[in-house]
């Protein structure tokens, strides 16, 4: 009988164990996140448990590059209902291509058209974050009005694909037409966990890409032990004449060595903070959610 009521009182007081539990690491994101002297938007998610934790929900932000996610998606989806082919060549001119963006794609190929795969596409778009590659995947989609209505038709409503890369650059403001809430990109990354919308070879393929990318090494990956696979997308934007910086993000996967898969998204929105400290915000909101479920 004693032995009973004791497990009775465990059971009863678990919940508000992980309660104040979860209440401490908000907590600790809440405490980083001054330093970016922005909005900081954040979400988490125990992919296995569906356990949440958000904070700025409310707010729109900014995705610039981590469109690039869901815009492969998209693309996917059409390489599965057999609209296009992963190996199929698609022939770019040079003259098409913005010669004053991030291109790694054009780089290579300076001053000459070119013939390339579709899977080639998608790699440098979402492992490099290329805006060309980006913006004839768009084309390939239909436009972004195609991919934001194809998105939302999964149920991620609070998100917002409205202007390409080149769109982007007409204006400060544009850029801001293409957002996402914390929990609508969380939804993103569970779709791409569970396997349940693209066929097991488009979602292995995406796999690849978000976990071999380059670029944002100081952000999700900054503070975890070396090794950890992080599935992740990054996003962008320039500093106006005022300091402020509209979007500092990354978002992806953590592997935990106890077998926890978690999705972390972390958009930094227009922040005053220099980046190394915007970068260093989201290393230590990753550390702090590594440390938080590592210990469970």
């Amino acid at each position: 009988m004693i032995r009973f009521a004791r497990i009775l009182v465990l059971i009863l007081l678990f919940p508000i164990l992980a309660f104040a539990q979860q209440a401490k690491l908000k907590f600790e994101i809440e405490t980083i996140s001054k330093d970016a002297k922005g909005i900081v938007g954040v979400g988490v998610m125990d992919l296995k448990t569906r356990e949440t934790l958000l904070m700025n929900q409310e707010h729109k932000f900014p995705m610039q590059s981590t469109f690039k996610f869901p815009l492969a998606i998209a693309v996917l989806d059409l390489v599965d209902k057999g609209k296009y082919k992963i190996n199929q060549k698609i022939h770019v001119k040079s003259a098409g291509l913005d010669p004053e963006t991030h291109s790694p794609m054009r780089d290579k190929r300076p001053n000459q058209d070119f013939d390339i795969t579709i899977g080639e596409l998608l790699s440098y778009s979402v492992s490099e974050s290329d805006n060309n590659a980006c913006d004839i995947l768009f084309e390939l989609a239909g436009g972004t009005k195609k991919v934001n209505e194809y998105i939302h038709s999964l149920g991620v409503k609070d998100i917002a694909i409205v202007a390409t890369e080149k769109e982007m650059k007409a204006g400060w403001d544009v850029q801001y037409t293409n957002y996402a809430r914390p929990s609508a990109y969380l939804q993103l990354l569970q779709i791409a966990y569970e396997r349940r919308k693209l066929s097991k070879a488009s979602h292995d393929y995406l796999w690849k890409m978000m976990v071999e990318g380059p670029t944002g090494l100081k952000r999700i990956k900054g503070l975890l032990p070396k090794g950890t696979e992080v599935a992740h997308k990054t996003g962008t934007s320039g500093t106006n004449d005022k300091g402020i910086s509209a979007a500092t993000n990354d978002a992806g996967i953590i592997r935990l060595p106890n077998g926890k898969d978690i999705a972390v998204v972390v958009f930094v929105s227009d922040a005053a903070a220099n980046m190394d400290t915007r970068e260093l915000v989201i290393a230590r909101i990753a550390k702090s959610v590594w440390d938080y479920y590592g210990s469970k």
